[in-house]
């Protein structure tokens, strides 16, 4: 998870571009921290959907092969 410091900055420079524009290297800060915040939420995501399993209304288990498949990898290291 990113931090509230990050957040708040990648925030605070989406404001400052919408009203005024940012220099280069607040441009550059803004690329990089966006690029981390989306690699967190990624992982994040990936990470939540592995962990899923998936039951139709009768109770089978309908999770996607591709998830099962990605499960019993994780199982094997």
């Amino acid at each position: 998870m990113l931090s509230k410091e990050k957040l708040a900055r990648i925030n605070e420079l989406s404001k400052k571009s919408k009203a005024e524009g940012l220099t280069i290297e607040e441009a550059k800060e803004q690329s990089k921290l966006r690029s981390e915040y989306l690699q967190t939420f990624r992982k994040s995501m990936s990470d939540t959907l592995e962990n899923v399993k998936i039951l139709d209304p009768e109770g089978n288990d309908v999770t996607p092969q591709k998830i099962k498949d990605i499960k019993s990898k994780r199982r094997l290291h």
